[in-house]
């Protein structure tokens, strides 16, 4: 059958239903039809198509081991944090989940207790502590913690070339009660990546491209669901209008300001520093 525009839909729908896996199928098969009824609702000219390919080569190209244009795409579509929540509806004890973001680096130093992550880069010493728990409150002993964050001008490691080192990011390891202690210095805010193919539609909008202060991290537990969040400061700017849409209120947290003297694991600082109290609840899976 020869195609033409009333029927090109299906028949491009039907051989896709043909892949080998009925998955496949299913999602390759919507795909089409979600495609076709979007370029028939805008009406998408020649000049428009040929604007997208050009623009998904260079998000393409833009991403290495380090920088994921791709992922940052789908997080200001809104699309990353859709994904998390269809994936990811935990109970009302379980700490939710947000968005992993385009910057988290695989094989962080397992670091000990207390561990200064920052590792003498400027910025306000702060302390993380709490413990990690399952829904019925018993302590989860030796679950590792992947924490990373930006630094106090709102830059990570992987937008810093010149770094060839693991730096603030790390993996901690809780003890046998659960409790956990990270060192490390506070996030700023920052803009999102603005010198790519997302930074050139963003400023095409009126919207706002910067994330509210937040340190990301991963815990993945034999016999728990899978938890990717962050923890937001409270007061933060942004908070209201994070660009990826992670912001969730049981995820901001009070940065509290402490004096100069003892701090969380055991040491003395000679400065005021600031803590940070949070337990990571964990639903079994």
């Amino acid at each position: 059958m020869f195609v033409d525009e009333d029927n090109i839909t299906e028949l491009a729908a039907e051989r896709w239903a043909t892949a080998h896996s009925p998955r496949m199928a299913e999602l390759m098969s919507a795909l089409v039809r979600h495609l076709h009824a979007f370029a028939r609702e805008v009406r998408l000219t020649e000049d428009e198509w040929t604007a997208a390919i050009q623009w998904l080569t260079a998000a393409g190209q833009t991403c290495d081991d380090k920088r994921q244009e791709l992922i940052l795409t789908s997080d200001v579509l809104g699309l990353s944090m859709l994904v998390v929540q269809l994936n990811n509806r935990f109970t009302a004890e379980a700490t939710p989940a947000t968005v992993l973001g385009p910057f988290h680096i695989d094989g962080s130093p397992t670091v000990p207790r207390g561990f200064d992550m920052s590792d003498g880069i400027p910025g306000t010493p702060l302390f993380v502590t709490g413990k990690v728990t399952d829904t019925e409150g018993r302590p989860v002993a030796d679950a590792v913690l992947d924490v990373w964050q930006a630094d106090a001008d709102g830059a990570y490691e992987a937008q810093l070339p010149e770094v060839d080192e693991a730096r603030l990011r790390a993996r901690y390891r809780t003890a046998a009660d659960g409790s956990y202690c990270i060192r490390t210095i506070a996030p700023r805010g920052y803009a999102i990546p603005m010198d790519g193919p997302v930074g050139d539609l963003i400023r095409a909008t009126d919207i706002s491209y910067f994330r509210p202060a937040h340190i990301h991290f991963l815990i993945d537990e034999p016999g728990y669901r899978k938890l990717i969040t962050h923890l937001f400061r409270a007061g933060s700017d942004y908070l209201d209008s994070d660009v990826v849409f992670g912001t969730k209120d049981a995820l901001i947290v009070p940065f509290t300001a402490r004096p100069a003297g003892g701090a969380p694991d055991g040491s003395r600082l000679d400065a005021p520093y600031l803590h940070a109290e949070y337990d990571f609840v964990l639903q079994s899976g």
